[in-house]
């Protein structure tokens, strides 16, 4: 969790999944639900598959997603959902309850560029969505702009930041496809123009900071 000031949590990737805010489970969601929901119910922090970090670790072990690797090939959507369970990991300490992190407050921000780029600079990344075509998976290294190939769905993905490569502007976006796709599981793609979409649907929130600095 990003924050410019205060101690730094690892959210529950599992405990989202199974929100009402990803109704179909692993098959997808809408995020300003799932921000929503960490502001009214909470999230349990957790860490990566196996990582025994956390209360609620991912349960899911990692895949390759549209690139060889040493993981075993993503079998796509229609997977089972783990089960909500509402304890943490045996050993782990505080409680579930009390493990809980909340957000202060969660909203949605303007397609405009300089606005989103003011809330990254303020408040940290945020998570934004767009189309994904077919030439979007083979993508490898500078800034994406799509050229061809037919539409696959939508995506949610991280905007970390921004810059610009050989005079064209990009967002800098973290990608959860893993290390192996991409430039080390990050992409720029063409920033100030809501290609595919990529700046229409920001959502962005802040976490209760008073809940955590009260641990120490």
């Amino acid at each position: 969790m990003p924050g410019n000031s205060g101690p730094t949590v690892r959210l529950s990737r599992r405990s989202e999944t199974r929100a009402p805010a990803a109704p179909a489970g692993c098959n997808g969601g809408y995020p300003s639900q799932a921000w929503e929901y960490w502001t009214k119910k909470g999230l349990v922090s957790g860490g990566l598959y196996e990582s025994h970090v956390g209360c609620r670790p991912y349960s899911i072990p990692p895949c390759e997603h549209h690139v060889n690797g040493t993981r075993p090939q993503c079998t796509g959507e229609g997977g089972d959902t783990p089960k909500c369970s509402k304890k943490c990991e045996p050993g782990y300490s505080p409680s579930y309850k009390e493990d809980k992190n909340y957000g202060y407050d969660s909203y949605s921000v303007s397609s405009s560029e300089k606005e989103i780029m003011a809330e990254i600079y303020k408040n940290g990344p945020v998570e934004g969505a767009f189309t994904v075509f077919s030439d979007f998976l083979s993508y490898k290294s500078g800034v994406y702009r799509h050229v061809a190939g037919e539409v696959l769905g939508g995506h949610a993905i991280r905007i970390l930041g921004w810059g610009k490569e050989n005079d064209v502007p990009y967002w800098l976006v973290g990608n959860s496809w893993n290390v192996d796709w991409g430039d080390h599981g990050f992409f720029k793609i063409v920033r100030g123009e809501d290609h595919c979409g990529i700046e229409s649907e920001i959502v962005a929130g802040i976490p209760r900071t008073d809940q955590y600095w009260g641990r120490f």
